[in-house]
């Protein structure tokens, strides 16, 4: 009988899962997908692990279904393909489940075998990811419930960055306020430590050196690394900061906010939902958060938000380059650092005085290496991979607690 542990991906209104087959340290994918649109229209959609549709089911405009539905549904949906917890289904036995939490704060700087001390501390943590922090416990507490015995991993975005120098986590703010919590925390740790993992069999000359990976999706920022650990992040205290995004605003001047609060007598939930949900590429463009509508579309605006984005990447990745000291590579990784060579292109044509040669048909073929050979700073396109970061973590506590 195989082992296999399970990845969860909560948020507010979908749950994307995969499992992986434990075979001695490796692990395989099994199968993945997600329950999205929970309370507007759910929608249900599996895949093995070469991309067959292998279930999909809808529920209606209007139907709702609560995170416990969803996991009764996906739990029901794996024992008729033979993955169940411990004798329950055939062929394999599920060990374990991995969390993607977006807050560990502080004090949760590595993954963490959940328990109910584990979930009050974790839970003390909303007020620093509201619309994030919730949705990624609720699953950890059902499970609890349902499945006592089961071993639960947490793992935390903001972790690869906790050994950050305390200069590069520092707000300009005082001590009363500082000590409360208020620092730079960065986001999208699991997919630079992936990347960061990954980068010594890739690029090895990157991986020692001085690196700037693109997390580019519909959440954006980057990752300055320095063998193989963080220095700095465009993410700061919220995973607001930074970047501009899918439709959140990026790096904002914080008179914007007063002047919200003062001028427009917006209060403090319409400003977050401005700033998360109405605003990056969505806002500007007034036509789309997702890119690959923007790169489609003859509209002026479209263009203008295509040319803000980018823009605002070469800022941020000379502030990144500054906190190295220097730069050696760039890696590109995510949605669109993955799947869009128009945006690599622009990016390394922009960022050109630092050196980058882009390789126009090794971009159009997606890399890895998408610079040329007598580049002075070298280019890639790497998948990342926070599902299979987080089964890794996930079976190392497991097997731990066993031994």
């Amino acid at each position: 009988m195989a082992d296999v542990i399970m990845v969860l991906n909560a948020g507010s209104s979908s749950i994307k899962f995969s499992a992986f087959d434990v075979e001695g340290k490796a692990l395989e994918l099994v199968t993945r997908g997600q329950v999205e649109g929970l309370f507007s229209s759910p929608h249900f959609v599996a895949f093995d692990a070469q991309g067959e549709k292998t279930g999909e089911n809808a529920w209606g405009e209007g139907a709702r279904l609560e995170h416990a539905d969803a996991i009764a549904y996906l739990g029901a949906f794996l024992r008729g393909h033979g993955v169940g917890h411990r004798l329950i289904g055939v062929g394999h036995r599920l060990i374990g489940v991995g969390h993607r939490v977006v807050h560990g704060g502080a004090h949760f700087t590595k993954p963490v075998l959940t328990n109910a001390h584990v979930l009050d501390e974790l839970d003390k943590l909303t007020p620093l990811a509201p619309l994030h922090q919730p949705h990624n416990l609720k699953p950890i507490r059902i499970i609890a419930e349902r499945n006592p015995g089961l071993p639960q991993v947490a793992c935390f975005d903001t972790a690869f960055h906790a050994d950050q120098a305390p200069l590069a986590q520092a707000f300009a703010l005082p001590e009363s306020i500082t000590k409360n919590g208020v620092r730079r925390y960065g986001f999208h740790g699991l997919s630079y430590e992936y990347i960061a993992s990954t980068l010594p069999d890739i690029a090895p000359d990157a991986a020692r050196g001085r690196t700037v990976v693109a997390h580019l999706g519909n959440g954006a920022s980057l990752c300055a690394i320095h063998a193989g650990r963080s220095v700095a992040s465009t993410m700061g205290f919220t995973a607001v900061d930074g970047l501009m995004m899918g439709t959140r605003c990026g790096n904002l001047d914080p008179g914007v906010i007063l002047y919200l609060l003062d001028e427009l007598g917006m209060n403090a939930r319409e400003i977050e939902d401005l700033l998360y949900r109405r605003s990056g590429l969505l806002g500007v463009s007034g036509i789309s958060g997702d890119m690959r509508a923007l790169l489609a579309s003859s509209d002026e605006r479209a263009r203008f938000a295509i040319d803000l984005y980018v823009y605002r990447i070469g800022r941020e990745l000379g502030s990144m380059s500054a906190a190295l000291q220097g730069l050696d590579a760039v890696v590109f990784t995510a949605g669109i650092g993955e799947h869009s060579k128009e945006i690599r292109q622009r990016v390394c044509e922009q960022a050109a005085w630092w050196g980058i040669e882009l390789d126009a048909k090794a971009n159009e073929s997606g890399g890895p290496r998408i610079s040329t050979a007598s580049s002075k700073v070298s280019a890639w396109a790497i998948p990342t991979n926070e599902e299979l970061m987080i089964a890794r973590h996930a079976l190392a506590l497991i097997e731990g607690a066993r031994a």
